[in-house]
């Protein structure tokens, strides 16, 4: 366990320097060398391809210190935010903000089979290099809380998959899409409200018009499906139905406290936006209940 937060630290620490970096001015910068940017690209595919695949957990700690430090050498050079990193999106999850006010560079680092923690960084699109790290300390908690309010240094971690943003009376909110898998017996799935002041990002807030099973009429800041390790949950935005569509879940052993038995019914419910608040809409595509021996009509 000592060894597990020794290399933890010594790799946030690399992040730690990122606040203070003055970079080169991006706004008048020339149009972007793209060789370089490829030459750097390679490099840091090569890192993260060592951070997954070296079987020695000590070594992917090695190789996420290394893999931030070309980071940062990569994004300090002028013109960085223009420049895609088209293959190493395959490989780590790079998500833009639809407004591009910003976009998120993110991984996980599996310690073990079991043991994972999330790695991100926020780059702001400004003339200046400006990198905003994020760190996971879902390891600190003895389970999910759809209540703390979080900053840049008490992360609810997940490998982030969409950002959807909304106008609120206090601004643009950005809700943050992420699953974690750093659970031994369980997933989760989490949609975070994310806000910018200043130089930091604070995350969690009263925007959803439903409590949690143990406050029902106190509103969640964040919302979580947790589910059995082996279930496959989605949640994403759909155009269609102008709704995060969700699986609905409940317990295989019919023990709502028990998470990890928590598996999808069939059923789909959506999250919709409505005056300034996520609200859930149940049965949001009807399950189609068919006679025995009958087949769907695919025309409807």
């Amino acid at each position: 366990m000592q060894k597990f937060f020794r290399n933890t630290l010594l790799c946030l620490t690399v992040f730690c320097l990122i606040p203070g970096l003055k970079a080169h001015a991006q706004d008048n910068a020339p149009a972007i060398d793209k060789d370089y940017f490829r030459k750097m690209e390679d490099s840091l595919l090569v890192t993260a391809d060592s951070i997954y695949n070296i079987m020695i957990p000590d070594f992917r700690t090695e190789q996420c210190e290394l893999f931030v430090k070309q980071l940062i050498r990569t994004l300090k050079t002028p013109g960085s935010y223009n420049y895609p990193f088209d293959s190493l999106k395959k490989t780590i999850n790079i998500v833009s903000s639809p407004d591009n006010k910003f976009r998120i560079f993110n991984w996980p680092l599996a310690y073990s089979d079991v043991r994972v923690r999330y790695y991100a960084a926020i780059q702001m699109n400004e003339p200046e290099l400006k990198l905003i790290p994020l760190f996971d300390k879902t390891d600190m908690l003895s389970k999910p809380d759809p209540y703390k309010e979080c900053t840049s240094n008490d992360w609810m971690g997940t490998l982030i998959y969409n950002i959807i943003p909304k106008e609120t009376e206090e601004g643009t909110v950005y809700f943050i899409l992420g699953v974690n898998n750093g659970n031994p017996i369980s997933n989760k799935k989490m949609i975070d409200p994310m806000t910018f002041s200043g130089n930091s990002v604070r995350f969690g807030a009263p925007l959803f018009a439903m409590g949690s099973m143990e406050s029902p009429d106190k509103p969640v800041n964040r919302f979580i499906l947790e589910y059995k390790k082996e279930a496959s949950v989605g949640m994403n935005w759909d155009a269609e139905y102008n709704a995060i569509v969700y699986d609905e879940l409940a317990s295989e052993v019919n023990d709502p406290n028990r998470k990890y038995t928590y598996i999808p019914t069939g059923q789909y419910n959506g999250l919709r936006w409505s005056n300034g608040k996520w609200r859930v809409i149940e049965n949001l595509i009807p399950v189609m209940e068919l006679k025995d021996g009958a087949a769907p009509d695919a025309g409807k």
